[in-house]
């Protein structure tokens, strides 16, 4: 799905990739949304299990918005996971299964109000500041990252690219100094 996305991949092409039978995956995912839900509640599953992790490793909220960017340069560089899924499905919303529209609905509603949190967190401790909220922040940060994944993608998966979007849709948040 992620190099393809939804409409393009079927279950030859996995038969092949795991090297079990098509009958096999059938059995446990009778239908590709069936399949596609799954690997999405899986997706979200891992997500919110980084963030928690993130929120204990990382205090400062600047930090945790860098290694959040940190997270998908490092993703692009070693080209194991180059792009989100739910982002790149999210352009497939009009051709999707319910099922699977509410599964990357929801992980666009965690990641934000994650993000949310964060910057929130940030502008309290005032070591960031937002012009148009926190929740506005994180839907324009959210857009931005998975906006620089796609330029990535487009220039050979090339994590500069990523980064230099990224990074500086970051640094728009931080705290300038006053004059």
């Amino acid at each position: 799905m992620v190099s393809r996305g939804y409409n393009a991949f079927s279950y030859a092409d996995i038969s092949a990739e795991v090297g079990v039978g098509k009958a096999t995956i059938h059995h446990h995912f009778p239908t590709k949304a069936d399949l596609a839900e799954k690997v999405l509640a899986r997706y979200r599953e891992r997500n919110r299990r980084s963030v928690e992790e993130l929120l204990s490793a990382v205090s400062d909220p600047a930090e945790r918005l860098g290694a959040y960017i940190g997270y998908w340069e490092d993703c692009i560089r070693r080209k194991e996971r180059p792009f989100c899924i739910g982002a790149l499905l999210a352009s497939e919303i009009p051709s999707l299964p319910e099922g699977v529209v509410r599964q990357v609905q929801g992980h666009f509603s965690d990641l934000a109000s994650w993000l949310a949190a964060a910057i929130d967190g940030g502008v309290r401790a005032g070591k960031l500041e937002t012009e148009k909220g926190a929740t506005a922040e994180a839907e324009m940060l959210m857009a931005t990252v998975h906006g620089a994944m796609l330029a990535a993608r487009v220039a050979g998966s090339d994590p500069e690219v990523f980064s230099t979007i990224a990074r500086r849709a970051v640094e728009q948040i931080m705290q300038s100094p006053k004059r």
